[in-house]
C-alpha cells in the first residue's frame, strides 16, 4: 500500500507542475517548496536543538499558536520551525515572530521526508489538529523521536475507520500522544486500541482569549465609527456579499458596516464598492478621507480583521454559504459580540455550540438575515444577551493548551 502511495505522490508532483502554469495558487505551491532543503542548511546548524510544528494551512496555524508559544517559553534554547502545506497558510504566516524558520513542507516522499528531516534533526514533533503524511509519520518513528497530535479531532467517516482503511490506522501508530478536542474524538481512537490519548480540548480557545490582553485599538476604526453602532463583516464571500449589499442599501437603521472580504483582489473589491449605493471607504484610499464622513468601510488589506472585531456591535462572520462552511466565529465571540452565520456551520463544533446556546443566528436567506439584523440593532437587550453568551462561550472552554504543556515531556 506504501509503495502505490508512493506513486500517487509522484503522479501528483508531476500533474501539479503542470497545473501551475495556469494557476497562481498551485505555482506558489510548487515555486514555494523549492527551496525549503537550502532554507534548513542555512538557518539550521546540526549543533542545533530543534523543535517542529506541521500546520496544513493558517487556521490550524492559529490554532497551534498558544502551544507555540509556551513551547518557545518552555525551550527558550532551541529553534522553533513552523511547515505549512498550504500557500494560503505560509504566504501569510511567512513572516511570523513565533518562529525561527518557516517553511513549505516538501511532497510526503520518502526521499523528501528523510532529507527534511535529517536536516532539520527535531527534538519534538507537533501536527496540529490533522494532516498524516505516512512518509514523514515513518521517518520520525524510525528516529525514534516524539510526535504529538494537538487539537486532533476524528470522525466515524475518516479512512482510520473504515474495513479499508488499515493503511491510514497504520500512521496513527507513529504518534506518541493524541491530544483530542472532544470525548467522541478520544472513544474513536479508543475503539482502536489507542490509549495514549486524552481530551485537552480545542487550543484555539486560548488563543482567543489571549486577544483580550494585547492592545486591540486602531485610531482609524474608532474615527469611522464614531460612536455609531457597527456591524463588522469578516471573511465574507460573493454569496454573503450579495445578501449584504441588499441590506446596505435598503435599511433606514442608523448603522455603519465594516467588511473584510476573504478575498481582496482589486477587481473583485471594486465591484463590492460599485454594487453599495450608500458612502464607501477604503482601506487603501484612508489617508485622504475623512473617515468619520463614510457609512461604509470596506478593508482591502490582511491582518486587522481581529483588531477590527473589538469595534463592532454586531459581527457577521463569512464562508457559512460555501463548502466547508463558515470561518473563524471564536474572534469575534472572545469580544462579546453576538454573531450572525450562514446555513453551513455543523462541521464546526464551536459553531454548531453557539448557535444551539442562541449567542450565534444562522440565516439562510435575504429575509432572515434582515430579520437577524433588525432584532440586533432595535433591541439592545437581546443583542448584549448574545454577545455575553458568545464570550462566556470562549472563557469556559479555555485551558487546552495547559493540559497539553503537563502531559509532554
Amino acid at each position: 500500500m506504501l509503495f502505490l502511495y508512493n506513486i500517487i505522490v509522484q503522479i501528483a508532483n508531476f500533474s501539479l507542475k503542470i497545473i501551475a502554469s495556469f494557476s497562481p495558487k498551485i505555482k506558489l505551491f510548487i515555486d514555494g517548496r523549492k527551496p525549503v532543503f537550502d532554507i534548513l542548511a542555512t538557518k539550521i546548524k546540526s549543533t542545533d536543538k530543534t523543535i517542529w510544528f506541521h500546520a496544513a494551512s493558517l487556521g490550524e496555524y492559529e490554532q497551534g499558536l498558544p502551544v507555540i508559544e509556551k513551547i518557545k517559553e518552555k525551550y527558550p534554547s532551541h529553534k522553533i520551525v513552523i511547515s505549512f502545506f498550504s500557500p494560503s497558510g505560509y504566504e501569510v504566516r511567512k513572516n511570523n515572530t513565533v518562529a525561527d524558520v518557516t517553511v513549505y513542507l516538501p511532497l510526503d516522499t520518502k526521499k523528501n521526508a528523510q532529507q527534511f528531516l535529517k536536516l532539520l534533526h527535531p527534538e519534538m514533533v507537533f501536527f496540529i489538529k490533522y494532516e498524516y503524511w505516512p512518509n514523514y509519520l515513518n521517518e520520525l518513528q524510525k528516529l525514534k523521536t516524539p510526535t504529538y497530535l494537538i487539537s486532533g479531532i476524528f470522525r466515524e467517516n475518516q479512512m482510520f475507520f473504515k474495513w479499508y482503511g488499515g493503511f491510514y490506522r497504520k500512521a496513527l501508530e507513529t504518534f506518541t500522544y493524541f491530544f483530542v478536542q472532544n470525548e467522541s474524538s478520544k472513544n474513536l481512537l479508543l475503539q482502536l486500541d489507542k490509549t495514549n490519548v486524552a481530551v485537552s480540548g480545542d487550543t484555539r480557545f486560548d488563543r482567543v482569549a489571549a486577544i483580550l490582553e494585547k492592545d486591540n485599538s486602531l485610531d482609524f476604526i474608532e474615527t469611522f465609527k464614531n460612536e455609531t453602532l457597527t456591524i463588522v463583516v469578516g471573511s465574507s464571500w460573493p454569496k454573503d456579499e450579495s445578501l449584504l449589499v441588499d441590506y446596505i442599501n435598503q435599511t433606514s437603521e442608523k448603522v455603519k458596516f465594516i467588511i473584510a472580504p476573504h478575498n481582496i483582489k482589486a477587481e473583485q473589491i471594486q465591484e463590492l464598492k460599485n454594487s453599495i449605493s450608500k458612502k464607501v471607504v477604503l482601506f487603501s484610499e484612508k489617508e485622504t478621507k475623512n473617515l468619520a464622513d463614510f457609512d461604509v468601510f470596506i478593508i482591502d488589506t490582511i491582518g486587522i480583521l481581529t483588531k477590527i472585531y473589538s469595534y463592532a456591535d454586531i459581527a457577521y462572520v463569512g464562508g457559512g454559504f460555501g463548502n466547508p462552511g463558515v470561518h473563524n466565529i471564536l474572534e469575534p465571540a472572545t469580544f462579546g459580540v453576538p454573531i450572525v452565520i450562514g446555513p453551513n456551520f455543523r462541521h464546526f463544533a464551536e459553531a454548531t455550540a453557539l448557535v444551539n446556546m442562541d449567542g450565534c443566528i444562522s440565516i439562510s436567506d435575504k429575509n432572515s438575515l434582515f430579520d437577524a439584523f433588525s432584532n440586533l440593532i432595535t433591541n439592545d437587550d437581546i443583542r448584549h444577551e448574545k454577545g455575553h453568551i458568545c464570550s462566556t462561550f470562549v472563557q469556559m472552554n479555555k485551558g487546552a493548551t495547559a493540559i497539553i504543556m503537563k502531559n509532554i515531556s
